[in-house]
């Protein structure tokens, strides 16, 4: 009987941790300070040690990734594909001949750098990509 009380509240523990709506002070002071610009914000845990929020600036939507402690770690903007770096447009161009860019995003990430994540479409196909700003594939 132990046992099974003993998952139930793990599992509930799990459930209201991936459910938190609220982040750190340390993860809000570090977010407003990096983006005092930012609206319509919503906060989700990424991981239990990642929060991420996602958000508007002006008509842009962007997301970014805080450490628990509040160390910021990555921002997702959306972009137009013509934003998209000439070497990177022409490397996909060139891996999937065919292929239609339909949504692009910069990344930028504290310990990568600059990337670029590109949502390909052929036929009834999807496929996401990142590369590096040099054009060359990422992960």
């Amino acid at each position: 009987m132990k046992i099974i009380i003993g998952i139930i509240i793990t599992i509930l523990l799990a459930t209201t941790l991936s459910f938190a709506k609220n982040p750190p002070k340390e993860v809000q002071i570090a977010f407003a300070q990096k983006f005092p610009n930012a609206v319509k914000t919503k906060w989700g845990k990424e991981n239990k040690h990642e929060w991420e929020a996602e958000f508007f600036i002006k008509l842009t939507k962007m997301s970014a990734n805080f450490s628990v402690e509040g160390a910021w770690l990555e921002t997702e903007t959306e972009i137009p594909v013509s934003d998209f770096p000439k070497k990177v447009a022409d490397a996909i161009k060139k891996e999937f001949p065919g292929w239609e860019i339909i949504g692009a995003d910069k990344i930028e990430n504290k310990k990568k750098g600059i990337r670029y994540e590109a949502e390909i479409k052929s036929g009834l196909r999807n496929k996401e990509v990142i590369l590096k700003e040099d054009g060359t594939f990422a992960e």
